[in-house]
């Protein structure tokens, strides 16, 4: 290959990743959305600054300590400490993609981990104490499970595959956000005296659908990207991967659409709208890897999964999740990985 043709070919892979991580970056809209939509007027301000500080926290602190946990290569639990990312990543990074993009697209994905947990505690989370819960996540949980995984890890070793983070993102954040809210306990007025729960309206469907539709829109970058390139074989894989995506989300919004007609006598919105982001959730980790029928065939079970899933964590497990994040990022991540 020639030197001018190579250069043409690693401009348009990290254009890509640029790209890709813009799109990703824009889900953070969709959270702040749906989040706020999903639950009542005077907790608005608080979800949007939770929000806005999820990514503003996890970019620094990703850079300062995150990258190196995460793609170090001290041990096969553990990366390493590098601090503000000032090592020589040459080996892990994709032919032809500079740190610096390589860098930004990893880093909102770290963001997307700790803002799932921002909907889950929402409406009963002073907002001190959950700065503090999302650094954590930030600069420690997610960077050392994404080792295990994407770093070269002890789950890479064996073989285990999460093409775009069902298991590394949302399941992370999925299984953080049911401790925060199981810690933090229920809204006052969410169960009554007799233990069952009691409907608690958001204030916006339209803004949970916005969000919705931005989320979706987004995805196609969160899974697409994760080839980070656009050269050569990877045009035609990513075309796939929108595929599946878009195929899935869409299974798992019909099936939730026809599961709560028939089980409530009426669809129910909120839960269709989730029903979406399930089946983005559950087609994160094999986008790359399965046929469409088989896309449309996850999608439809995720939705199915996910009515009775948030109905276990509100009935039986008794853990308030306003906006359905456990439900939606645990449990799909979980099946979409398995």
């Amino acid at each position: 290959m020639s030197d001018s043709l190579a250069s043409l070919v690693s401009s348009i892979d990290t254009m890509w990743v640029l790209i890709a991580a813009a799109l990703v970056f824009f889900m953070q809209a969709g959270f702040a959305m749906v989040e706020s939509g999903f639950t009542r007027s005077k907790n608005a301000g608080n979800i949007i600054m939770k929000n806005l500080m999820d990514f503003s926290i996890g970019t620094a602190l990703y850079w300062i300590v995150g990258f190196g946990i995460m793609f170090g290569t001290q041990s096969l639990i553990f990366g390493g400490i590098d601090f503000f990312t000032a090592g020589d990543y040459t080996a892990i990074l994709p032919e032809g993609v500079s740190l610096y993009a390589y860098f930004i697209f990893q880093t909102v994905f770290c963001a997307t981990a700790a803002t799932i947990v921002s909907g889950a505690m929402a409406e009963r989370t002073k907002f001190s104490a959950y700065c503090v819960y999302s650094a954590v996540i930030s600069a420690l949980i997610y960077p050392i499970a994404g080792h295990w995984i994407w770093g070269g890890g002890w789950l890479a070793e064996l073989g285990f595959h999460d093409f775009a983070g069902s298991t590394v993102v949302h399941m992370l954040g999925g299984v953080s956000a049911l401790v925060g809210a199981a810690v933090l306990g229920p809204r006052i007025g969410k169960y009554g005296k007799d233990g069952k729960p009691k409907a608690i309206l958001g204030h916006s469907l339209t803004l949970g659908a916005l969000g919705v539709f931005i989320l979706w829109f987004g995805w196609f970058g969160f899974n697409g990207g994760s080839t980070v390139a656009m050269s050569g074989e990877n045009a035609e894989l990513a075309g796939s991967i929108f595929f599946n995506t878009n195929l899935a989300a869409a299974g798992a919004t019909i099936a939730v659409l026809i599961v709560t007609w028939i089980k409530y006598k009426k669809p129910d919105v909120s839960m269709t709208l989730n029903g979406s982001l399930a089946g983005l959730v559950a087609i994160t980790a094999g986008c790359d890897a399965v046929d469409p029928w088989a896309a449309a065939v996850i999608g439809v079970l995720a939705g199915i999964v996910l009515v009775f899933g948030i109905e276990f964590i509100d009935k039986v497990l008794k853990v308030d999740d306003p906006v359905g994040a456990v439900g939606v990022h645990g449990i799909s991540g979980a099946l979409g990985t398995i």
